[in-house]
């Protein structure tokens, strides 16, 4: 009896934001297709995932890895396909992706030897940003198709309404990788045509990426969402020093939900996890505003709490 390889993929999302927009570092494969830094672990050369990872992402992109956390091992038994079209596996093999989440402070000018690029990480999942309100992609071309999916099942069309607010239902922000999922397993995303070898779909339902690395991008998004409420995280994207409403629009942008000013900054104030330098800057339109910094020293001891996200409420 043949026995089966193993072998361990390593990927990461990258998470750096712009002003208001979280982007992600992607390179180029499978022709014009985004693709997350993504290598093979070799057991016989690298000491551990985390340092195979960072020489991977030197490598393919010339940027230096800071902040990273494991994010979540993908080890389905139909997602090896999908994965070997960006390393060389040989038959009988079982790919096993290990994902990490880096966040980083700035976007630092990639060298031009790499085809790497800085890419918002929107233009993925366009029904995913709520900050101007609801996005119209999702009653225009979302909604209608996954009513022809769900015709006949109430389990299909309940699971439609949870995830995508469907019916007078709730939008849950961290459920972007129950609602890419849903997508994939409709039919309705290019990666799953891709995969089946089936015609493509009749709408593009946001930047197609490969192998599985949009699945990936999406649990890295629902982790990240999760998480900056009950960890600091979110100072992984920030500078040193910043004003409160970079600090805001920063959440903003991770979450994709606009927050009440004044009930942020109160929460701000009780969870006391930022401190005044007594520097000011000018923000573009209003008067200077003070620049603030993350006591972390403070919460490196303590098991701290994430920021508050006070959602600012819409008129329905």
């Amino acid at each position: 009896m043949t026995k089966t390889a193993l072998i361990i993929g390593l990927s990461v999302v990258i998470v750096a934001t712009d002003g208001g927009t979280p982007c992600v570092l992607v390179t180029s494969r499978q022709g014009d297709l985004r693709a997350l830094p993504f290598g093979a672990f070799d057991p016989e050369s690298h000491r551990t995932f985390e340092l195979a990872l960072r020489g991977w992402v030197r490598e393919q992109t010339g940027f230096d890895l800071g902040y990273v956390e494991q994010l979540y091992t993908f080890g389905d038994r139909d997602r090896e396909t999908p994965e070997a079209t960006l390393i060389d596996v040989p038959q009988n093999a079982r790919v096993v992706s290990v994902g990490y989440l880096g966040l980083t402070p700035e976007q630092p000018p990639l060298p031009e030897a790499f085809e790497a690029r800085w890419r918002g990480w929107y233009g993925h999942f366009p029904w995913e940003d709520h900050r101007n309100g609801r996005p119209a992609i999702i009653d225009t071309e979302i909604a209608p198709r996954l009513r022809t999916w769900a015709a006949g099942s109430d389990e299909r069309q309940v699971r439609a309404n949870l995830a995508f607010s469907l019916d007078g239902q709730d939008w849950t922000d961290d459920r972007v990788l129950e609602r890419y999922e849903l997508l994939y397993e409709a039919g309705l995303v290019t990666e799953c045509a891709r995969d089946a070898g089936l015609p493509l779909p009749d709408v593009q339902l946001g930047e197609p990426m490969a192998s599985d690395h949009r699945r990936i991008l999406a649990t890295a998004m629902g982790r990240l969402r999760g998480k900056i409420r009950y960890r600091p995280v979110v100072f992984e994207l920030m500078p040193e020093r910043f004003t409160l409403s970079a600090l805001q629009t920063t959440c903003e942008a991770i979450l994709g939900q606009p927050l009440h000013k004044q009930n942020f900054r109160r929460a701000l104030d009780r969870m006391d996890m930022v401190e005044g330098t007594g520097e000011m800057m000018s923000e573009t339109g209003g008067r200077p505003a003070e620049l603030y910094r993350f006591k972390r020293a403070k919460f490196r001891r303590s098991a701290a709490l994430g920021i508050a996200t006070p959602a600012l409420k819409r008129d329905s």
